[in-house]
């Protein structure tokens, strides 16, 4: 059995049960004029993150790997959208308003979409999701259980919030979860170690961390 070299111990690769779960890759969230920059975001540190996603997803295909991407969106009724969602704070855009992009973070708009260069492969799974965790209203635990996957490796954005809160939403159902580091981050680089210190404190309470490097090299021996 391979294992990744990683924080706080190495992860033991259980090859058919193992898929990437790429977190809200979005242009509304990486790119000038989307919503994240319309919150006073430095969207450049999303964008430095793309080779290494690229690079992940690239591995886990070639290996004949899973790989499921995730979308925070909602639908153009806002149906799925609490107010307490839409209403807090004082943002220039809200969720559902006209943007450069389209409607923000709604369904189908063109600010919504996957990043180009991360753009899904035909066949593999796109989960939209209503909230921060890609567990919660959506059908990605029946997925996970119709393919058989028990361990996750994760990329995306944001670290602190919609990659850690799919971790813990994981963890708490009973799967194995891993970092890949270069492939995450936050708008606040502070909040993204804090976020890595919580992931793999007290053996690996909510998971493990490790480089893109190490992970790319264990797939393709285990």
């Amino acid at each position: 059995m391979a294992k990744i070299k990683a924080e706080p111990f190495a992860f033991e690769v259980k090859r058919d049960q193992l898929a990437l779960v790429v977190i809200d890759m979005q242009r509304d969230f990486a790119e000038p004029g989307g919503f994240g920059a319309s919150l006073g975001n430095d969207v450049s540190r999303i964008t430095r993150i793309v080779p290494d996603v690229k690079r992940l997803i690239e591995g886990f295909r070639n290996a004949g790997l899973p790989v499921i991407h995730t979308m925070e969106c909602h639908k153009p009724d806002l149906s799925d959208l609490p107010p307490a969602k839409r209403d807090r704070g004082s943002p220039r855009l809200r969720i559902g308003d006209e943007g450069p992009m389209g409607r923000i973070l709604i369904s189908g708009e063109p600010g919504t979409a996957i990043l180009p260069e991360l753009a899904p492969a035909n066949g593999e799974v796109v989960i939209e999701k209503p909230g921060k965790g890609a567990f919660y209203a959506t059908e990605l635990g029946e997925v996970l259980q119709h393919k058989g996957i028990k361990q996750l490796v994760f990329a995306g954005v944001t670290t602190e919030v919609c990659v850690q809160t799919t971790m813990r939403e994981a963890n708490d159902r009973g799967y194995e979860c891993l970092l890949a580091e270069e492939a995450t981050e936050s708008y606040f680089p502070e909040f993204k170690a804090a976020a890595i210190a919580m992931i793999r404190a007290q053996g690996a309470i909510v998971g493990w961390t490790a480089h893109v490097d190490d992970i790319l090299e264990s797939i393709t021996d285990a």
